[in-house]
């Protein structure tokens, strides 16, 4: 669990530090997922970062049915799900008026996890919104892939290098093999793997079958 709140942590140290430099116009790029704008990107960042202050608020489910691999299941991606989370990004981005309000919501929304994960006894089962029984531990865990996945989408739209931090590199790229070493065709380098395996960046053929042969997750993960 420490391995992973500190993961956690670190992620969302770092997109504070580059969401306080952030202007209004920055605001309004468009990202790599459309119809989002960064505004909406981060509202949606936001909301997941924050999720598990009321779902710690919530009795416990009686045992864990899926893990963090099966939370990112196809299912969650339908088209229907898709445009409810798009509609709720946005419509959740037009709160904040300013650079400065959205920085803050994000801030207070990872912190609030963060102080909640804390008081949580040790094997604390949570159920998420799409009704999956996971522990703490798995659910802290997609969140970290929430960040850091889509703060490589957030960089590009910024116009910056991935700040994707080791920490949360590693917990990312452990999901994605197993927890096997990232594979040479991928230069044995956790960031390149996530870009690849995410759809972030390009995949040759040879990359390709690679990931296949070394039995490698491919996670449903919105764009």
């Amino acid at each position: 669990m420490e391995t992973v709140r500190a993961a956690f942590r670190d992620e969302c140290v770092r997109l504070d530090g580059i969401l306080g430099a952030v202007d209004e116009a920055d605001l309004d790029r468009p990202t790599r997922c459309p119809p989002w704008s960064v505004r909406d990107l981060v509202a949606h960042v936001s909301t997941g970062a924050g999720r598990l202050v009321d779902m710690l608020a919530a009795p416990a489910p009686p045992r864990a049915e899926v893990d963090a691999a099966g939370y990112f299941g196809i299912a969650k991606f339908a088209p229907q799900v898709d445009a409810a989370r798009i509609d709720s990004a946005r419509r959740e981005a037009r709160r904040p008026a300013d650079a400065a309000a959205v920085a803050a919501a994000f801030s207070a929304a990872w912190r609030g996890t963060d102080a909640a994960v804390a008081a949580a006894p040790p094997g604390r089962l949570v159920r998420t919104r799409h009704g999956d029984a996971m522990t703490l531990t798995d659910f802290l865990v997609t969140r970290v892939v929430e960040v850091g996945v889509h703060g490589l989408d957030l960089a590009e739209a910024l116009g910056r290098p991935p700040w994707l931090t080791p920490t949360a590199a590693r917990v990312v790229a452990d999901l994605l093999t197993g927890g096997r070493p990232v594979p040479a065709a991928f230069g044995g380098d956790p960031l390149t793997l996530i870009g690849k395996a995410t759809g972030r960046a390009p995949l040759t053929a040879g990359e390709r079958a690679e990931l296949v042969a070394a039995g490698l997750r491919r996670l449903s993960f919105s764009a």
